[in-house]
């Protein structure tokens, strides 16, 4: 072997040749996918030189602050415009947001209301154009353009959100990007109103705009509009609300140049950076006050929208020193063909919203108050799916993830020396409501959903109840917005809107506020159809805090086979207002009563056949034993829960008819309520050995870790597992051929094959 030849050395590349090299492979790239080197990162850009610059000129305290104010004042009339202007019900009620962006593409100030999930996201596209189109000869940066962009993996919550984004320049030199994001809705997925819980892959989810340019010199360029329109079922929607965008974006731009006159350029981009910077000191030296410890919590889905099973969020919170990692190893495995995955960066994005909603409601919005927050996930699980999953309900797992972290925070809140805000139970967290689409009385086309899932209970808070049906964890300044108005629009009736239903209640020493009931029934058109894309019918979807409960499971009813309208018409003392009257009274002769888990799939709906559902309540909070008697009753009176869920969740004794307490009745039956849990109570080491088993069942469909071993990832079945960092393909069953199968098994077992045997 010593005297073979070996081959010479490589040689080293010089300068021009690694510069060739590197245009050679940019020049002939097949497809420029999601960068993952973008997505992966919501820290900051590193301060540029430009940045270094400007604010050795301008740092002077008072200057920054009026230029951030007036900054945030413009991003606020942008926002109004949309939400005045905006055709997409998701516009009207506040599911928007606008924002300006440093040069780098770090997002600096946010609109005060709106999603503030999308402040750690659209930052993500623009550091693609960026890095892609800036000195790309085929396309360029140039004043005068707008990019627009809904894929998901170039960093979004799902394809339903559009965002208009454009450069401002100042004498030629680029200082900033503004933006406005829209939830729209209809995309062309292949379910109408954009988010399909059918779709088996991204193929399925309609448009995947990854960032490229629609405008130029402030025009919306009419072939690149027309083949959005020809890819949607709304092309009035998709054009009237690009407008909108580009209106709104170039009202923020109108407020920019006036600071660019009045102050200069170098005020303006020192006023970005150093509230980006500061507001990231001030995150790290808040999180070096709390407690030193880790905090471990879960959070369960109930299905995939397409069948039951149980799918773990795990979260670990740990603080240390600066520093504070959320851990979701150990969470399910994505699914390769239900769209309830999402992508790493809307996880962020809902976490961000914990902290600028429910922890430091103080700071400003903007992407710094998450930056030096850490996030630790599996490869291709549910919270951080591959590009090749589909993600168009992402909302399944950045909500639960949402509450897994709003849950474990508040373990620390608790313990903080300083608050900024009182300790929250969590919020209500799933989409009760409609997605609807067919061709309406009108005879357009039409695909959207209600704004009903803006009444989220809230959870309750350290020293009172939770409110009812106040708003969406993603939107806490968002609108239910008028039923009567829409349904000017579209051909179906909320029979019961807005009403709170009984004993959806979360008990605690303080209750979580109420959802409400909702009951729709299509009447003018006969293509026309609903979906529903949420979870909690098995299993609740929140945790209670500090002794409080979580809420009830709240099913889909259906009742086919009967008009409503001829109903209310000729007996309409049969109709009732609430669900659980209508489904255990069955009033309607002849009808079809069914019970459904809250994901179904887009189905047609018959004149006068009713669909109901009801929005979660928010956790409580505390010991149920300790809340007032006073307060239980009141709740009572205003029909919120029954007497006897009332006296036998919080054991308060009453007159039934005067509903006046006695109190020393009530403090004996709670003693000897704490006399029973002691009774049932066993020594921890005991009841570790009766509560822990070494896999899970074999009748649960369960998806994700068990126990502590977050390395080993179950997948379906306690018979099989894989290792948390080895992903592999997880293919769920069409739910019809499940069902086809269990039906041929049935006739098998009856002898009906018996004949084609032979």
């Amino acid at each position: 072997m010593s005297d073979m030849k070996m081959p010479n050395a490589a040689k080293t590349l010089s300068p021009e040749d690694v510069k060739l090299v590197k245009k050679f492979l940019s020049d002939t790239t097949l497809f420029l996918g999601p960068d993952p080197e973008i997505m992966q990162n919501h820290d900051l850009m590193p301060r540029t030189d430009i940045e270094d610059k400007c604010i050795k000129k301008v740092s002077e305290t008072h200057t920054i602050a009026k230029i951030r104010d007036r900054i945030q004042a413009g991003c606020d009339e942008g926002y109004e415009m949309v939400e005045q202007m905006g055709a997409a019900p998701g516009a009207k009620w506040g599911d928007v947001i606008t924002g300006v962006y440093s040069a780098s593409g770090d997002l600096a100030i946010a609109s005060a209301g709106g999603v503030l999930i999308f402040s750690a996201l659209v930052h993500h596209p623009i550091k693609f154009i960026i890095k892609n189109w800036m000195n790309d000869p085929t396309v360029g940066v140039r004043e005068g353009d707008g990019f627009i962009h809904n894929d998901s993996r170039y960093g979004n919550v799902h394809n339903t959100d559009q965002s208009m984004i454009i450069p401002i320049f100042h004498k030629g030199e680029l200082v900033c990007w503004v933006a406005s994001t829209v939830h729209e809705g209809e995309n062309g997925a292949i379910e109408p109103g954009g988010m399909p819980s059918m779709a088996e892959s991204p193929c399925d989810e309609g448009l995947k705009m990854s960032p490229f340019r629609v405008v130029e010199n402030y025009q919306i360029k009419r072939d690149i509009l027309t083949f959005l329109q020809n890819s949607v079922r709304e092309p009035k929607l998709q054009y009237e609300d690009m407008k909108v965008k580009l209106y709104a974006c170039l009202r923020i731009k109108q407020r920019i140049e006036e600071t660019l006159n009045s102050d200069g350029p170098e005020a303006l981009i020192s006023t970005l950076r150093l509230t980006m910077e500061n507001v990231r000191a001030e995150v790290i030296r808040r999180v070096s006050e709390w407690p030193d410890m880790t905090v471990r919590t879960y959070i369960i889905q109930d299905s995939t929208l397409r069948e039951n099973c149980v799918v773990k969020i795990n979260c670990k919170l740990t603080k240390t020193g600066d520093r504070l990692i959320f851990d979701f190893r150990g969470s399910s495995p994505e699914f390769t063909n239900r769209a309830t995955n999402t992508i790493v960066a809307g996880l962020k994005g809902m976490l961000a919203q914990v902290f600028l909603c429910y922890v430091w409601p103080d700071l400003p919005r903007g992407q710094a108050a998450f930056a030096p927050i850490e996030v630790i996930t599996d490869p291709h699980s549910i919270v951080n799916c591959s590009y090749d999953a589909p993600n168009s309900q992402s909302l399944m797992s950045i909500f639960t993830g949402f509450t897994a972290g709003q849950h474990a925070v508040a373990k620390f809140l608790y313990s903080c020396p300083e608050k900024y805000t009182k300790v929250h139970a969590p919020t209500f967290n799933m989409i009760n409501t409609f997605i609807w689409g067919g061709v309406s009385q009108h005879g357009e086309t039409l695909g959207n959903l209600c704004a009903d899932l803006n009444g989220m209970g809230a959870g309750a808070r350290s020293d009172m109840d939770g409110e009812h049906a106040l708003a969406p964890i993603f939107a806490t300044m968002a609108d239910i917005g008028e039923q009567e108005l829409n349904e000017e629009d579209v051909p179906f009736l909320q029979l019961v809107s807005k009403k709170m239903t009984m004993d959806a209640v979360a008990p605690g020493k303080y209750r979580g506020g109420q959802g409400y009931t909702m009951m729709v029934s299509t009447k003018d058109s006969e293509q026309w159809g609903f979906m529903t894309v949420c979870q909690g019918a098995k299993i609740p979807p929140i945790q209670g805090l500090f002794g409080g409960y979580a809420c009830g499971a709240y099913p889909l009813c259906k009742v086919k086979d009967v008009n409503v309208y001829d109903v209310l018409l000729n007996e309409p003392e049969k109709f009732k207002h609430s669900i659980a009257e209508i489904m255990n009274e069955q009033p309607f002769e002849g009808a079809d009563y069914t019970t459904h888990h809250m994901g179904m799939g887009f189905e047609i709906s018959k004149k006068g056949e009713l669909f109901m559902i009801s929005q979660g309540a928010g956790a409580g909070y505390g010991d149920l034993l300790e809340r007032n008697p006073d307060a239980v009753i009141k709740d009572i009176e205003e029909h919120l829960i029954s007497q006897g869920v009332a006296e036998q969740l919080y054991k308060v004794k009453f007159d039934p008819v005067t509903l006046s307490v006695n109190y020393d009745a009530t403090k004996a039956a709670r003693n000897e309520e704490r006399k029973a849990r002691l009774a049932r109570g066993v020594p921890f080491a005991e009841f570790i050995k009766t509560w822990n088993k070494p896999k899970p069942p074999a009748y649960l469909q369960y998806f994700g870790c068990w126990g502590d071993d977050v390395d080993t990832l179950y997948v379906g079945s306690p018979d099989i597992t894989r290792k948390a960092n080895e992903p592999r393909p997880n293919y769920m069953r069409n739910p019809k051929d499940v069902r086809i199968d269990e039906l041929e098994a049935r006739l098998a077992a009856l002898g009906a094959h018996g004949d084609e045997k032979k």
